[in-house]
């Protein structure tokens, strides 16, 4: 572990449980997971999310470039503010990371990019910007914090400076503000309201302190992806990897098909691989017996008399269903139910739509 991020010392101070995240030192949790989990699906809690990579677009023909490195189209965004989920491909299909692209104005998009995969991320930028004439600018200087659940954004405006309370008041989801040194986007990773706020790091420490005090309480990574999973958030490495396509891994609703001649990386591949067939996709399992499920256990189904497998990609328990739930990746053909292989035993899962709880309630 060598990376820290601005916000260390109050992870440090507030007795936060570090581990190590992709090279970060970060909190997996500050006491309890579970109750960190119901903070935020019942209340307001906060996360730090400064490991994650801002990056700035300027000059040349950035929707033209945006709009080749691109799965999905930024042509889509029209209001300045707007937001836009997608990932960025190889040209094999494979998904290099899953970002978010905010639309500023026609000489101005900002992206945010997984801390995970920041250096390959930063390479495959900076190695098609200059054909579009385009300037790439990593905001390292940034702090940024979520806050996320339904108490999340009437907590945060209790101690959000006035203009920024002014800018992010009449936010829609899925939008963002420019509020000079700071940023807000009513985004998140966690199927809750909220806020994801950009903002100097010089003034990060104090606005972690300004909203445990209101009532925000500090959160961990392991709270974090519970709450990601139960929400059928897809998680970078394991739900999609650079050897699969968003056709098999949940995604296919972030591929802008129209206007067809627009070439994006990796279009080639994907319609080849819509026209053959797709072989595999993503689904959710809830097991139905006592047990834990978890990332690269055995998916184990039958059709037609034939055995046929897949793998669980995330699994946990989710403390919102009192049950055992997972994402898995699996053939097209898998029914209503399955198998699971755990410890040498099949348990009985059954398949549903990989959305768990939304919005605090079960799916």
């Amino acid at each position: 572990m060598t990376n820290k991020t601005v916000l260390f010392d109050k992870h440090v101070e507030y007795k936060g449980k570090i581990v190590d995240f992709a090279g970060w030192m970060m909190p997996v949790n500050y006491g309890s997971q579970i109750d960190e989990h119901h903070q935020v699906r019942n209340d307001a809690g906060m996360f730090d999310v400064s490991h994650m990579v801002i990056v700035d677009l300027s000059g040349g023909d950035i929707k033209g470039f945006l709009q080749y490195l691109l799965a999905n189209d930024v042509a889509k965004l029209n209001e300045s503010g707007k937001a836009l989920y997608s990932c960025m491909l190889k040209q094999d299909g494979g998904v290099i990371d899953d970002l978010i692209a905010y639309y500023l104005s026609d000489d101005w998009y900002r992206l945010v990019v997984n801390a995970a995969t920041r250096e390959k991320d930063l390479a495959w930028i900076n190695q098609h910007a200059p054909d579009f004439s385009v300037k790439v600018k990593e905001r390292d200087e940034l702090a940024m914090i979520a806050v996320q659940g339904p108490k999340a954004r009437e907590k945060s405006f209790t101690v959000l400076p006035l203009d920024v309370v002014e800018a992010a008041t009449p936010l829609k989801r899925f939008y963002g503000a420019d509020c000079g040194d700071w940023f807000v986007g009513r985004t998140g990773y966690t199927g809750e309201d909220g806020f994801e706020i950009m903002l100097p790091d010089s003034e990060a420490a104090a606005l972690w302190d300004k909203l445990a005090a209101a009532g925000v309480k500090p959160c961990g990574l392991g709270a974090r992806d519970t709450l990601r999973l139960e929400a059928g958030m897809n998680l970078y490495g394991s739900d999609m990897t650079e050897d699969t396509s968003p056709l098999i891994s949940g995604l296919g609703w972030t591929i802008a098909w129209q206007p067809e001649e627009r070439k994006f990386i990796g279009r080639s591949a994907l319609e080849k691989e819509k026209a053959e067939g797709v072989k595999q996709k993503i689904v959710g399992l809830i097991l139905e017996q006592r047990g834990v499920l978890r990332g690269h256990q055995k998916v184990v189904l039958e059709v037609q008399g034939e055995q046929l497998s897949g793998e669980i990609t995330s699994g946990t328990f989710s403390p919102s269903l009192q049950k055992s739930i997972a994402l898995a990746r699996v053939p097209v053909e898998i029914g209503d139910h399955c198998q699971v292989e755990i410890r040498g035993k099949l348990l009985n899962a059954r398949v549903v739509k990989p959305v768990f709880v939304r919005d605090g309630k079960p799916v």
